[in-house]
């Protein structure tokens, strides 16, 4: 995409009035005086306020053209699509030769992702105002959006016919013919643009497209070149980095990327992007082999910028990425208490410290986010799972009901948290709350699988309406049949209805797609097997599930050895 700065406050116009007569003359003044009210409540972001006078004025003065300008604009920031694009329309009606009802009108088609008008709404524009650049990076945008490459290429044209060479434009022909698969069409585009100028961008994209065809020492050329131009220019360092890297030329690569990291002119989230991904996609040896030279280009980074959340955050999952639990926290509390106002930075604190199983911290954490953050439902979550690794289920079902009374008309926060109480009350063994909850998350969505499937099971727990378990347990199959929860419970229901034979095969599908790895499943489809007098085979997956079982399934060794003692007796 090309860019350029876009202008989105409209620009102010003058208003003339012609002669009348003295009636009309007054009537138009007082509507020039409303409407200049209006645009100032417009300019002070009350949109709301501005709309009410506007409208008011619309329908004592249809003809405002004005008027209904501001009227259109004021619900775009409304998000009123539909009514922004009527009172443009309006606008442009009683006067199409001005440029601003026109050009807010075609972006409103494009708030409205009604493209087709926006190309010709732009096209016109450019075949009235040829000369206003602004217009051909728009149809550019709009063509590169919609694939029309061709139709690109040519708007390009224009723009160096009219204006001249441009770095902009050169790079963007240079994208299209890549997108295209013209590599040689797209290099020349780069080399006819540096004959005749110098610009440490084309340089460098000349040197990573030779990279890209494993051409290493053209490629160093071309990024030597650039820094040449510009001794601080980040991609140039980043793309010489690269080969230094790739030619195993460690002393190299580290010299400059000390360098990198010492620029104040580079900006600390680049510095922090190139950080994140050298870890992230880093060679474990690599990462091993380098970690001191590593730290060190963590600190020097953070000591350019030791109050800066992103290059706090970089250092701590950078810590916590090379197994050091407490240099990471360290950073990542660091940031959050020098960022409180930041989201972001809270929730990574909360998260890292589930990462460590700090249940204690969690909670403590998460409260203070929540005073913070009402709004930000995720922390609720992040304490429950605290609180469910705590086996504090009460307080689950507590924070639920605030999350409920905090977004009443949010369906999906509350079809998710009736689930959850639902969850929790079963724990607390009070399976008639479990099953109220139940049935008022499946009162927002009768077909939210997690809500069927647990309702399902816990009901063939007690071997209570069987029939009705039977029900909710098959949609939850037919509409994920290769989960392996579901499968189990499905499995489970038939075979507590006598149907064995039905319930064998999804148990081995559920065998297929993770039932090998759960004690239950495991436990389940002995039992079948028994059922079914496969005694060999039910002995075989008993044996898989003693294995699993980590005290999930209580009486299970004393169940395994009754029902071995059944098959020496028989």
């Amino acid at each position: 995409m090309i860019k350029k700065l876009i202008l989105c406050a409209a620009l102010a116009f003058p208003i003339v009035f012609g002669a009348d007569s003295g009636a009309q003359e007054a009537r138009k003044k007082t509507s020039q005086n409303i409407l200049i009210d209006a645009v100032s409540l417009y300019d002070n972001h009350d949109f709301k306020g501005a709309k009410k006078v506007l409208a008011d004025l619309v329908k004592s003065c249809p003809d405002n053209d004005a008027a209904h300008y501001y009227l259109g604009l004021c619900n775009l920031f409304l998000y009123d699509g539909d009514g922004a694009v009527a009172e443009l329309k309006k606008a442009v009606s009683l006067d199409s030769s001005n440029f601003w009802y026109r050009d807010r009108l075609a972006y409103a088609y494009q708030a409205n992702g009604k493209e087709e008008l926006t190309q010709n709404m732009y096209e016109q524009l450019l075949k009235d105002f040829p000369k206003k650049s602004e217009l051909y990076y728009d149809l550019v945008n709009i063509y590169l959006k919609q694939s029309q490459y061709d139709k690109a290429l040519s708007t390009l044209d224009s723009i160096e016919t009219v204006f001249g060479k441009d770095e902009a434009v050169t790079t963007t022909r240079y994208d299209i013919y890549r997108y295209q698969n013209k590599p040689e069409k797209a290099l020349k585009v780069l080399q006819d643009y540096n004959k005749d100028n110098s610009s440490p961008t084309v340089l460098s994209m000349l040197g990573d497209h030779e990279m890209s065809e494993y051409k290493d020492s053209a490629a160093m050329a071309y990024y030597d070149e650039a820094l040449s131009l510009s001794r601080s220019y980040a991609p140039a360092i980043l793309g010489k980095a690269e080969i230094y890297r790739i030619r195993h030329d460690y002393g190299e690569y580290f010299s400059l990327m000390h360098y990198f990291v010492n620029q104040e002119s580079i900006d600390v989230s680049v510095k922090c992007k190139y950080l994140n991904a050298l870890i992230q996609r880093g060679e474990p040896r690599f990462i091993q082999n380098f970690r001191p030279r590593l730290d060190s280009l963590m600190n020097e980074c953070l000591e350019h910028h030791p109050d800066d959340s992103t290059a706090l955050q970089t250092v701590g999952l950078y810590y916590y990425a090379t197994a050091r639990a407490d240099e990471a926290k360290e950073y990542i509390r660091k940031n959050a208490e020098k960022n409180p106002e930041s989201v972001s930075a809270a929730a990574t604190y909360v998260q890292l410290l589930a990462y460590l199983k700090d249940w204690d911290g969690v909670v403590a954490q998460a409260e203070k986010a929540i005073v913070r953050f009402p709004k930000e439902t995720g922390f609720y979550d992040s304490e429950n799972l605290a609180y469910y690794n705590q086996k504090k289920y009460q307080e689950i079902i507590s924070n639920c009901e605030k999350m409920i009374a905090q977004a009443p008309g949010d369906t999906s926060i509350t079809l998710r948290c009736h689930s959850e109480i639902g969850d929790m009350y079963h724990e607390l063994g009070n399976n008639k709350s479990a099953f109220k909850h139940y049935e008022k998350a499946l009162e927002i969505n009768p077909e939210y699988l997690p809500v069927l499937n647990n309702y399902a099971y816990y009901l063939s727990i007690l071997k209570k309406n069987l029939k009705k378990a039977y029900k909710m347990s098959e949609k939850t199959v037919k509409k994920e049949p290769d989960n392996a929860t579901y499968l189990d419970t499905f499995g489970w229901i038939l075979h507590l209805q006598g149907r064995d034979l039905e319930a064998k095969p999804f148990f081995k599908h559920a065998m297929l797609y993770g039932g090998k790895d759960n004690a239950d499943v495991l436990d389940h489809y002995a039992e079948v097997l028994y059922a079914l007098k496969d005694y060999d085979l039910a002995k075989v997956y008993w044996s898989q599930a003693k294995a699993k079982n980590n005290g999930e399934i209580k009486d299970l060794d004393q169940r395994i050895k009754a029902r071995l003692d059944a098959i020496k007796g028989k």
